[in-house]
């Protein structure tokens, strides 16, 4: 393998946005159930809704946070690595990337200080309406996101100029092209997904640990914050097969050269099988160890039996993206998606028989299940964007031809400094953020209580001329 500044720039890329993703993956669908936890204290008056609000909201600013500062270091590498890429397609990113800071930032920016420090200071009216702000602004950024990956991956409502510069010729097809839709669906899912599997998670560490210590503190919050884990995963795990099915349509119809490379179809032929396992090999064309289903792969995809699908073969090497990234991204994020289900739909069962604080066996696999959301979201990822490859405007501007004029040396510092500096800084504040949730939604608020060995207000109390330094 050529470890030259084109590979290096991916790898580092890969790197960042591997980081970064987890943040807004997490906050977007954060924001969300915060808004809901307010609002349903204020209908209920319910402390313990109040006490989850201001547990999962500290979560909530470091997670922000981090994600923010990961989003500007990788904004920098378009201009440090991929600078090829901003000068022929800047026409056509350029006002997406600067609507989300215009839009969604701005927003944001608005209104988490009063979301973050307000609660005392500001009406419940305006806190509630500032929290419901912030969590709009998140929606809006992954759309504009969204919307401009998605652009990169099905280009529309363009033109490319005589000197190789894209310039966009309808605005509406840009934002809203081909995947974009199911993506942006798939996104958000994804993102409530996410945050259902770490409160659920969390409440289920602490109601076992509650099991074995009956002072155990917020149970009470616990069995909140589970339920209502439980009752999204039931519902949003299930959704997320049938608009995950619908991507896979779209990629059919729009990427065949990724679809190909996801279910391992080397050849080109009606009556695909469905391929549960295998090790894709570019250098044969074929796969290892192969396990299929003869003659489902059509169903799969909705496609008569009699209709071909492309495989890998209709071309040339040089244009078929690296099949294994995306054959076993796709089986691993598929995988944790049906073990979501089968979560979501336990919990709703046990809910409603009333045994779901009383089953060990399920709270366990509710702990078990809390990263899960993170890995499916990097699974996913990297089937999108390894799939995507050679191109990173699919079909129209290859990888090589956006990459900066750097030495591969300059990159491979950079990418050392990165990792780094990463491992050092976000290590930390994920450390930090798993040390909050432990502590669990009552510590977390609670005031540090007197000191028993002398009275409340003692200070106030005590004589002047007691105090020490005292001039007098």
């Amino acid at each position: 393998m050529d470890f030259d500044a084109l590979l290096l720039s991916r790898m580092q890329f890969a790197f960042t946005i591997a980081f970064h993703i987890l943040f807004p993956a997490f906050t977007i669908g954060l924001a969300a159930f915060l808004a809901v936890l307010e609002g349903l204290w204020l209908w209920t008056k319910r402390d313990a809704f109040k006490t989850l609000y201001l547990f999962w909201i500290k979560i909530f600013a470091l997670s922000f946070g981090m994600g923010v500062v990961s989003g500007v270091v990788m904004s920098y590498q378009f201009g440090t690595n991929w600078s090829e890429f901003i000068r022929l397609t800047g026409g056509v990113i350029g006002p997406l990337l600067a609507y989300e800071v215009l839009t969604a930032f701005f927003l944001e920016a608005s209104f988490l200080g009063v979301m973050l420090f307000g609660w005392s200071r500001v009406g419940n009216k305006l806190h509630f309406l500032s929290t419901v702000l912030v969590a709009i602004g998140t929606t809006i950024s992954a759309f504009w996101i969204l919307s401009a990956n998605s652009w990169m991956q099905t280009p529309a409502g363009f033109e490319i100029l005589p000197d190789g510069r894209f310039v966009a010729t309808d605005f509406w097809q840009v934002i809203f092209n081909p995947s974009f839709p199911s993506r942006l669906a798939h996104m958000l899912l994804a993102a409530f997904l996410t945050t259902a599997l770490v409160v659920g998670a969390v409440s289920a560490w602490h109601l076992l640990k509650a099991r074995r210590n009956p002072h155990h503190p917020g149970v009470v919050e616990s069995r909140v914050g589970l339920v209502m884990a439980i009752g999204l995963l039931a519902v949003v795990a299930p959704l997320q097969l049938v608009v995950g099915h619908w991507s896979g349509e779209v990629a059919h119809e729009h990427q065949p050269s990724k679809l190909a490379a996801i279910e391992g179809y080397w050849e080109t032929r009606p009556d695909q099988p469905l391929i549960l396992f295998g090790i894709p090999d570019r250098r044969v064309q074929d796969n290892h160890f192969e396990v299929a289903i003869p003659g489902l792969g059509n169903v799969v995809q909705n496609v008569p039996r009699d209709e071909a699908i492309t495989g890998l073969d209709a071309y040339a090497v040089a244009d078929q993206p690296p099949p294994v990234i995306p054959f076993f991204g796709f089986r691993i994020m598929v995988g944790l998606g049906l073990l979501m289900i089968a979560l979501g739909l336990w919990g709703a069962w046990l809910t409603l028989r009333m045994k779901v604080f009383a089953s060990p066996a399920f709270l366990r696999f509710a702990v078990a299940m809390g990263p899960s959301g993170f890995i499916a979201v990097l699974a996913g990822w990297m089937v999108t964007e390894v799939g995507r490859q050679p191109w990173v405007v699919y079909g129209v501007l290859r990888t090589a031809d956006a990459v900066s004029p750097v030495l591969a040396s300059q990159v491979a510092t950079s990418l050392t400094a990165y990792v780094v500096v990463y491992a050092i800084v976000f290590t930390a504040g994920a450390l930090f953020i798993l040390r909050l949730m432990a502590e669990g939604p009552v510590a977390a608020v609670t005031e540090p209580e007197p000191r028993q060995d002398r009275p409340p207000g003692w200070a106030l109390a005590k004589a002047p001329e007691d105090a020490p330094g005292d001039p007098s």
